[in-house]
């Protein structure tokens, strides 16, 4: 214990006195951090931890899309940062089997548990065999979508509604999450949490998903030895997860202890005729053998990944997409008049049925929320390690313990991947030459992963942006509040720091 606290001391003072001289360093235009004897760049990666993924950007734009930063001596802390297609693609698809999840993304990401996020090999093949027809059967679909239109109606639109009629500012982000939060619950808990209830009331669980990614963040930064300290003195970042999870697994507990009750009160005959997707997963999960963790535990950690899943991706994106709007107002014109058309709606006609849009005929739609994914990534980045020895096509040679970073957010912004207009918000970018829309690889827009990890769940999140984005526009104008600082958040998932504080305007024409 003396050690790990004369660590704990010692270890933030030497930092501080190299993170000085980096600011100095940072002062004369240097981008790429100074690899210290000892310590590496690790003293310029703290300097620049407010904005780790500007700085990531910068340093790729330097050196050509890929660089290299030495890590403390003492940590297993080397790290190769690439935005480079071409390494992506490799380690994603070409060389899928090299670069496993493996022991170190696991001990980072502990909370996930043996999920399909975390998983590898015999387990990681149960998730995809099990959870793919899960996920695809036509009653989760149904039900699904039934739950957002719900949602938009009885919870959306009553609280835009109120704050538009009463002038008040709106926090999207915060709506969103709990939108997403309250969807996806519903839907493989067959239970609504009501975070969207009058009152907007405070959902321990809906709050302790963002903690826990908050604090997952500096497992990246520090190393292993420090924040494996913090959590056994209980401080820090490490203590904030510590309650995160706590209040996580109480939650998804009492929701697999009220199916199992209920599902034992069921004859078979019932169960068959009224898909519950929980109900499902439970005895897809009961016989299985391809770990030792205790069944409740398993289906506990199947369940978080879905959780995350399904609340982060949609809700970072529809809050990046509207303050992209929000930048844009011809870019809201058009799509308020693509729904217009699909409702063939005059403009002093009446309101049609928003549940009658064909979600699949919104191209200029589609194309902002892809813009706002390539731009704003959901994920922001991912880590592998190679099982072995390894060189990537940029030419840089990784080892066991090299830690490769995929910016996945510096991606959007590389002019030699996404044109001198990479910064641009043009939905156009996505169309066909022949009209629709036009794919785009996986490894130059990974918002979704790629390779064999490909997301499960990605048609279901644009089903679910769209009908969320389309309601909002079709029913209001959207101000940002002036003066509102725009701070990125430091999580492992692309959020506003403050939230996105908008005004609302019902338009007249609705």
């Amino acid at each position: 214990m003396a050690f790990f606290e004369y660590l704990t001391i010692l270890f933030p003072i030497v930092i501080c006195f190299l993170t000085f001289i980096s600011y100095i360093r940072k002062r004369h235009n240097s981008v790429i951090p100074i690899n210290w004897p000892v310590l590496g760049a690790t003293p310029g990666v703290i300097l620049n931890g407010h904005r780790l993924h500007e700085f990531a950007t910068e340093m790729l734009a330097c050196s050509g899309g890929t660089v290299f930063l030495k890590g403390p001596s003492f940590a297993n802390m080397d790290m190769l940062c690439t935005s480079s297609p071409a390494d992506i693609h490799y380690i994603l698809s070409k060389n899928f089997p090299n670069y496993p999840k493996g022991d170190k993304f696991r001990e980072i990401f502990d909370i996930l548990g043996e999920g399909v996020s975390n998983a590898d090999g015999e387990i990681w093949e149960f998730h995809r065999r099990t959870l793919k027809p899960l996920l695809s059967h036509p009653s989760f679909h149904s039900i699904l979508k039934k739950n957002i239109w719900d949602k938009v109606e009885r919870g959306l639109l009553p609280v835009l509604d109120k704050n538009s009629k009463q002038g008040v500012e709106t926090d999207l982000q915060d709506l969103f999450q709990r939108f997403a939060f309250d969807t996806i619950c519903e839907s493989i808990f067959g239970q609504d949490p009501e975070s969207m209830s009058p009152g907007l009331p405070y959902i321990p669980c809906e709050k302790a998903l963002s903690h826990a990614e908050e604090a997952l963040l500096f497992r990246h930064i520090i190393p292993a030895r420090l924040w494996k300290c913090q959590r056994l003195l209980g401080i820090g970042s490490e203590k904030k997860l510590s309650d995160s999870w706590k209040i996580i697994d109480q939650f998804i507990y009492k929701h697999i202890a009220e199916k199992q009750k209920n599902s034992s009160n069921m004859n078979d005959e019932h169960v068959e005729e009224n898909f519950v997707f929980l109900t499902s997963l439970i005895r897809e999960v009961k016989d299985q053998s391809v770990t030792s963790r205790e069944h409740n535990k398993f289906l506990r950690d199947i369940l978080l990944n879905l959780i995350v899943a399904g609340r982060d991706t949609t809700s970072s994106t529809l809050t990046w997409f509207f303050y992209l709007l929000a930048k844009n107002p011809v870019v809201e014109d058009k799509i308020l008049e693509e729904i217009k058309t699909q409702l063939n709606k005059e403009i002093n006609g009446k309101c049609n049925d928003m549940r009658s849009l064909d979600l699949t005929k919104l191209d200029y739609l589609h194309g902002g929320l892809c813009e706002a994914l390539r731009i704003f990534p959901a994920v922001p980045f991912q880590h592998k390690s190679p099982v072995q020895p390894d060189i990537l096509p940029s030419g840089y040679q990784v080892d066991r313990n090299t830690l490769i970073i995929l910016c996945f957010y510096s991606m959007g912004r590389t002019q030699s991947i996404w044109g001198e207009d990479c910064l641009e918000f043009k939905p156009e970018r996505w169309f066909a030459a022949r009209g629709g829309i036009e794919h785009q690889p996986s490894y130059k827009f990974p918002a979704f992963n790629a390779g064999p990890r490909s997301c499960l769940g990605k048609q279901m999140s644009f089903t679910q942006m769209k009908i969320v984005a389309a309601t909002i526009i079709y029913h209001y104008h959207i101000e940002l509040v002036e003066g509102h600082p725009l701070i990125l958040s430091d999580s492992i998932i692309l959020e506003m720091k403050n939230g996105l504080i908008v005004r609302l305007t019902k338009r007249s024409v609705v």
